[in-house]
């Protein structure tokens, strides 16, 4: 049954690099060909040449590196005074984060948008970037981990002179560790993949991401396939190895959420 689900899980994966080393002729033709009758990796070069590829990349790793890094703070934080301090209304408050999950994105895109228009951000990549700054589900990820950590490590910290914030950036941190690198990959995959907020906010060639800009080579009247699927792979190649090797410690992070060994 598992290999059953991954084969089928892989399939389209295998699809988009086959359709991408084919011609134009054999990508739409019926029936369908499996295998392309000559292996077309010129595609590569064509959508190198005729899109600005290393400026998406740039973007995209701009986004992600800002976004992920700001998430982490913030969540971490949040989720550390959440589990560890003390103070009016902490309950009540940490459950209104929580129902930001059950709020579908498309809802927040047009206060987002005005939020973005207001502060003079169109078409920059502070617009792409300022709403993924936080997020509830890493809040509530990291909050589990800190609740987790014996109250007595915390206090052996305490009596040797650490504050608040170095019992967060010395103590805690590190102990959760899987769950930081839980909450960053699946933040790295998000801002990496992401389509539409990008498209909303940048109509400037120059300022926007690699899903984005691959969104360009679609025409209402035309799509080269094989050029856009030659596109794709080169944009999920950088976060399928990520997701690779970082698989464990995501599945680790899940798993033992709130747990300490």
């Amino acid at each position: 049954m598992l290999l059953t689900t991954c084969a089928i899980m892989i399939v389209p994966f295998v699809w988009m690099v086959l359709t991408s080393v084919k011609s134009l002729a054999e990508s739409t033709a019926v029936p369908l060909a499996v295998l392309p009758s000559e292996w077309r990796w010129s595609n590569y070069a064509e959508v190198l040449r005729v899109l600005p590829f290393g400026s998406f990349y740039l973007n995209s790793l701009i986004n992600v590196a800002v976004r992920t890094t700001g998430l982490l703070l913030l969540s971490s934080l949040s989720a550390y005074a959440f589990a560890r301090l003390r103070f009016p209304g902490r309950d009540v408050l940490f459950v209104l984060v929580l129902s930001v999950m059950m709020i579908p994105p498309e809802v927040l895109l047009i206060p987002q948008y005005q939020i973005m228009a207001g502060l003079g951000w169109l078409n920059s990549l502070q617009a792409v970037i300022a709403p993924g700054l936080f997020s509830a589900l890493a809040t509530f990820l990291l909050r589990q981990f800190f609740a987790g950590i014996p109250y007595e490590i915390e206090e052996a910290a305490r009596i040797d002179g650490a504050g608040t914030l170095r019992v967060y950036w010395s103590i805690m941190l590190p102990m959760a560790a899987p769950g930081l690198i839980a909450a960053g990959v699946l933040k790295t995959l998000h801002a990496w993949n992401e389509l539409l907020w990008p498209l909303v906010v940048n109509d400037s060639p120059s300022k926007l991401t690699l899903p984005a800009g691959l969104a360009f080579m679609k025409d209402e009247n035309f799509t080269n396939f094989p050029l856009q699927m030659a596109g794709a792979v080169m944009a999920v190649l950088p976060v399928v190895v990520m997701f690779i090797v970082l698989q464990k410690y995501v599945v680790r992070g899940f798993v033992a959420a709130g747990g300490v060994k």
